[in-house]
């Protein structure tokens, strides 16, 4: 074991740091895409800008006491999680509680900040199917599926069509990892694809934004307009970008600019290379995730982190993709680089358990 040390401290240090790193790197580029907003709306540049630096310490702390708290005793606090969650994504579509922002009701106001139960739901979803899962007992399927329509049919309410979709994968994910009858998911892609487009034929809204999808020149001054002041922006940076502090699109063109739609601020101002880089520091934090995943010491943590590497995935995925029209834009910021706090908290959260578990991983 003894040859083993340093490197699992090197390894834990990076896993550590990247994350860090990441939320600093947003950190920026949150200011960067939101100051003008911010003077325009509240007089001060810096607003967005101390807020997510308050997440970030929060995020930070967050980590180092999951990356003490051992991870089994998750196990008992599954069932609160999920309640937690359940009760939360109810009480935000309440109105005078639920605040609504965009025509979503996504968020519960607390007065010196806003909670999104939704990221919570991820967390939730993770732990509670990770401890559900941990022994391999049949006949779970339908009260699995039961388990996580309810949660998809709250968040649709809000209505959040983008993690509603993530939390399905992510459930999907950890009940395949499972193994546990697994001739059962056949069942779910007729049915899954079917819901799908039910739910795209009664809301005219997604219907639109699946045309905008096919045809960003459809209605450039309505539905597109958000994916082409993306592509317009991408498309001004180029190989190396425009600069530092460069970007046009952060006045008020572009939408979403400091939260959803980063990434195409950082593409204008650093270019594809830049773009690249960025993925690129993705892509480690992935592999380092997969090693944690592939060599957890029991079955619970095989669970916990094939759930988290599924999370931090999808999410990433399905935001950039979103950013080069491979995907519909779905409001799915970017893990440690968007403006949002319950994100980050989230994200920080995980990356302490996956901290935690490593520490009793024999091989890495």
């Amino acid at each position: 074991m003894k040859q083993f040390k340093p490197y699992r401290k090197k390894f834990l240090g990076w896993l550590f740091s990247v994350p860090i790193v990441l939320s600093l790197v947003g950190l920026f580029f949150v200011f960067e895409a939101s100051s003008v907003r911010s003077f325009q709306e509240y007089g001060d540049s810096f607003y967005f800008f101390k807020l997510q630096a308050v997440w970030i310490g929060l995020g930070i702390g967050a980590m180092i006491f999951f990356s003490l708290f051992d991870y089994h005793n998750l196990y008992y606090l599954s069932f609160f999680f999920i309640l937690g969650a359940i009760i939360l994504l109810s009480i935000v579509l309440i109105p005078g509680i639920g605040y609504e922002a965009g025509g979503a009701r996504r968020w519960i106001d607390f007065g010196l900040f806003n909670l999104q139960p939704t990221e919570l739901a991820k967390l939730s979803v993770i732990i509670y199917l990770s401890s559900w899962f941990m022994n391999k007992e049949r006949k779970r399927f339908f009260s699995f599926l039961t388990l996580l329509s309810l949660l998809m049919l709250l968040i649709i309410l809000q209505p959040d069509m983008g993690t509603a979709i993530i939390v399905f994968f992510l459930g999907i994910t950890i009940y395949f990892l499972a193994g546990i009858e697994l001739w059962y998911l056949i069942f779910l892609v007729p049915l899954s694809a079917g819901v799908f487009l039910l739910l795209v034929k009664i809301s005219p809204y997604r219907l639109k934004r699946i045309l905008a999808f096919f045809d960003p020149k459809l209605d450039p001054l309505g539905i597109t307009y958000h994916i082409n002041q993306i592509l317009i922006s991408l498309g001004s940076g180029g190989l190396l970008g425009l600069g530092l502090g460069a970007s046009r699109q952060k006045y008020l063109y572009l939408p979403e600019a400091h939260t959803d739609s980063i990434f195409a601020i950082i593409g204008e101002e650093f270019g594809f290379i830049g773009g690249v880089l960025l993925i690129t520091v993705y892509i480690y934090l992935m592999f380092r995730i997969y090693q944690i995943a592939q060599n957890a010491p029991d079955r619970f943590s095989k669970l916990l982190a094939g759930g988290i590497f599924a999370f931090f995935n999808l999410q990433i995925i399905v935001n950039l993709a979103g950013m080069v029209n491979l995907l519909p834009l779905t409001g799915v910021p970017l893990p440690f680089i968007s403006y949002g706090g319950s994100n980050l908290l989230v994200s920080f959260i995980l990356i302490g358990i996956l901290i935690n578990i490593s520490k009793k991983v024999r091989f890495l």
